[in-house]
């Protein structure tokens, strides 16, 4: 039994819930059973230098989680003036994920920007990123 009570074998419970914020070109919250993640799309003109009058697109995508998304809360990223490569890692993790889902051809010379903001960290938070990207 985990300390959650779930059996060794049941699956979180998933929602997703859909337009979350007003802004961004799409949003969703994303719960994994505990686990919250709000991720938003940004569309802008333009490709990486690598990739101008390829006739391609760009998928790329940030992580952060908020101070108190975990049992004790740990100063942001921002405040200390880099990201963790953990970070920078899982940003990578996201963004390749996602582009290997995508026609970049289909998009054209304009970049999607994935933003995942983990609000409540209780596992699975990259799969949650992801999966709302």
């Amino acid at each position: 039994m985990r300390p959650s009570n779930r059996a060794n074998n049941q699956l979180r419970d998933i929602f997703l819930t859909r337009h979350v914020t007003k802004h961004a070109e799409g949003s969703v919250l994303v719960e994994f059973g505990d686990t919250k993640v709000i991720c938003t799309a940004s569309i802008a003109y333009g490709v990486p230098p690598f990739l101008k009058d390829s006739g391609k697109g760009w998928v790329t995508a940030e992580y952060g989680m908020l101070p108190r998304s975990t049992h004790e809360r740990m100063p942001r990223e921002a405040a200390r003036g880099k990201q963790t490569g953990r970070t920078q890692e899982i940003q990578r993790l996201i963004a390749r994920s996602l582009r290997s889902a995508v026609n970049l051809e289909a998009l054209g010379e304009n970049t999607i920007t994935i933003d995942c903001d983990v609000i409540q960290a209780d596992g699975g938070t990259r799969t949650a990123s992801i999966t709302g990207g």
